[in-house]
């Protein structure tokens, strides 16, 4: 598309009518579903090259902000060395390299060290290229990983000899997360998935041997939960774990007897949550039982069903027991207390506990790569919205800590320019919502254009952490904000649970009170706020399409699930029925009530909307492309103020975008080029002494 009298394409109506509780609703972009159909690829096709069109004056822009995140990055990095046994393991990544090198050595033998994996050379025929696990053998002799070629979250395993690097092992398919090897270095552990993506089975399989041979040793048949697999820091268990959104089950594998029937830890119970890890002669269990913010627990070995199980740390209200780090000699809690995670060493050889000490009101931080069980140092991560990602070491003996590695930012950056603050938004209920929020003080004009993130489903928070990409942004003078609005997890198990099923509603009233904070106070420039926010985060985009269209001037909803009636009622669609438990049940009335009220696509009205950016993957087996291409189409047939609406679809890709770091790079770079089109600050730019950073907040 060329010509400027080229128009939006325009989706073909099909009569279709959905049947549900009594009720005959039409629904004519029904025939987009079939993938086989031709005019699917067709229209997809058609609507990125309007969006093409539509944004070819960013052109040189997007040309731009590329250049800037790319500058900002050292293309020559690597991580730091995680040290296990005799051997230390690295990832690094080259100039013009899509994909990293997966590295070992000797302890503190750089000349020693040999590549294991470099994912370029396995990528280099490929469209689209994802590692889903990689796993080094307890004797380091051999390495299995597995890949996604679609980015269908599909992977197929392979297994090589690190001394000769032959491949000894292929072909296993339709593997879903979880690789764990057994003591023996030649069974694995694997994870297959249903026809409906579900991780539904727990394989052994013999390296070197036919799949033929392979023992299912865990099958879940209840549709609502799906299974997983971890092997505890010990290297004592292989864990099996089968959870849905409320409840969770565990089973343990002695990782030297292999072929041992799995033995169960406690039976399932609706309501009831809990993890395990292992130490010496006692399991650690985190649980909500009588605790709805967890609590901590133990129980002998030889005895782990919950009758036998005491308290180690008590259940305190708003206090959100998130996870344990075990280790031969301390534990490591993981805690969140009013939106800000922390850190508590219980040490059992001197018997002392204490928090890491963190520099920043405002911050994110948690475990980072802790290999060996037998340690006193403890690795853990630490970013904040002005301070990049940073890897510690803290000694336990000493509690002296150890800046291990801090993300460069080249370019010529000055981090000390940029500021950051947290802020309180009043709900239509009196919940008070965190807000964070960044910017560049030198450049920084206040009321100022805005960009306001939200998510707010899963119990996940989203974290105050830092953006080099974002950077190109603030230098333009767009502050950042961030709404921790309910449905995620930033302020306990409640504040999850007053975000979803009958509640859902408190995340999208949440997200317009965060936006109608930052013009009160005088933050944000009420004519100039896009909003961000991507799958889940995406259909609180799209709810506020319709519910607050006045309220934005432009919305990016990346890989939105905005189709969450028609997807919900329909059991055969991957994830369907796992998810119950988080957004409700369409085949029941009341469910079905409350989840029409809101969806997206039920709710598109003749509005005036604003500029809209949607993004979605072919592949991606989350949110499926038809559920953003739908809801596209029924807008487009209502929308009528000239605004822009436009779809961009992965080919193929799938939930994640692109899967190279510098096509992520290019499509972050055109992104953020449309949000600063929306915002109208694509032409501007920026000049410390045009500054007028003088007003208080």
């Amino acid at each position: 598309m060329d010509s400027a009298d080229q128009s939006p394409p325009i989706a073909p109506r099909e009569n279709y009518i959905r049947e549900a509780h009594g009720e005959s609703t039409q629904d004519p972009w029904f025939w987009l579903r079939n993938r086989e159909d031709p005019r699917v690829l067709e229209y997809l096709r058609a609507e990125n090259d309007w969006t093409d069109f539509s944004t070819s004056h960013l052109n040189d822009l997007c040309g731009s902000l590329f250049s800037e995140i790319k500058s900002r990055v050292n293309e020559e990095d690597q991580s730091v060395p995680v040290p296990k046994d005799h051997w230390e393991y690295l990832v690094r990544t080259g100039t013009g390299l899509q994909y990293p090198l997966h590295i070992r050595r000797l302890r503190d033998q750089p000349e020693s060290e040999k590549v294991l994996l470099d994912e370029n050379e396995l990528a280099k025929d490929e469209g689209y290229f994802a590692i889903g696990d990689l796993s080094v053998s307890p004797d380091h002799r051999r390495l299995a990983y597995t890949v996604d070629t679609e980015g269908n979250e599909e992977y197929k395993l392979t297994v090589l000899d690190i001394e000769s690097g032959q491949e000894i092992d292929a072909g296993i398919d339709g593997l879903s997360y979880g690789l764990v090897w057994a003591n023996d270095s030649t069974n694995l552990f694997l994870v297959k998935t249903d026809d409906a993506h579900r991780p539904n089975r727990v394989l052994r399989h013999a390296v070197g041997t036919a799949s033929s041979k392979d023992v299912v040793v865990f099958q879940e048949d209840d549709e609502k939960f799906w299974v997983g697999i971890s092997g505890t820091r010990s290297e004592s268990f292989v864990v099996i774990g089968s959870e849905s959104k409320m409840s969770s089950e565990y089973w343990l594998i002695d990782a030297n007897l292999p072929e041992t029937e799995p033995r169960l830890v406690e039976p399932r119970r609706e309501g009831h949550e809990y993890r395990i890890s292992h130490q010496g002669d006692r399991f650690l269990i985190l649980t909500n039982e009588q605790a709805v913010d967890f609590r901590l627990m133990e129980a002998p070995t030889q005895a782990l069903s919950a009758e036998n199980w005491t308290e180690v740390i008590p259940h305190r209200e708003g206090v959100r027991l998130e996870d344990v780090d075990v280790f031969e000699t301390f534990i490591v809690v993981s805690e969140r207390r009013d939106g800000v995670p922390a850190l508590r060493v219980i040490d059992y050889l001197s018997d002392v506990e204490f928090e890491i000490d963190f520099p920043e009101p405002v911050y994110e931080a948690g475990s980072n790569a802790n290999a060996e069980f037998r340690t006193r140092k403890y690795r853990y991560s630490y970013t904040s919205m002005v301070t990049p990602p940073s890897i510690y070491e803290i000694d336990i003996d000493t509690r002296v800590q150890s800046l291990l590695k801090q993300q460069q930012v080249l370019g010529g950056v000055d981090l000390s320019l940029y500021e950051s603050e947290r802020s309180w938004a009043s709900s239509p209920d009196g919940t008070q919502i965190p807000i964070s929020l960044v910017w560049r003080k030198d450049v920084i004009q206040w009321p100022a254009p805005t960009v306001l993130y939200g998510y707010g489903a899963y119990e996940l928070g989203i974290p105050a952490s830092f953006s080099s990409a974002r950077l190109s942004l603030l230098d333009r003078g767009v502050i950042f904000a961030i709404a921790h609005v309910r449905g995620g997890g930033e302020l306990g198990r409640k504040w999850y649970e007053d975000g979803r099923l009958e509640k859902k509603q408190n995340t999208f009233s949440d997200f317009g009170a965060c936006r109608d904070h930052l013009v009160a106070s005088g933050w944000s420039d009420s004519k100039r706020i896009v909003a961000r926010g991507g799958s889940a985060g995406g259909l609180l985009m799209g709810v506020i399409v319709n519910q607050r269209p006045e309220a934005f001037a432009g919305v990016i909803a990346e890989v939105p699930f905005v189709d969450n009636v028609n997807t919900m009622l329909d059991p055969t669609i991957p994830l369907t029925i796992t998810e119950y438990e988080e957004w409700g049940n369409p085949q029941e009335l009341e469910s079905f009530q409350v989840m029409s009220e809101y969806g997206p696509y039920e709710n598109v009205v003749d509005a005036d909307h604003p500029a809209i950016l949607v993004t979605a993957g072919l592949n991606d087996p989350r949110v499926q492309y038809w559920e953003p291409a739908k809801w596209v189409a029924k807008l487009r047939s209502v929308a009528s103020n000239g605004r822009p609406l436009l779809l961009r679809t992965e080919i193929e890709s799938g939930h994640g975008g692109p899967s190279g770091r510098y096509d992520a790079w290019e499509e972050e770079a055109f992104v953020l080029a449309v949000i600063l089109d929306f915002l109208t600050c694509a032409d501007s730019s920026y000049s410390a002494g045009e500054s007028s950073y003088n007003q208080e907040h």
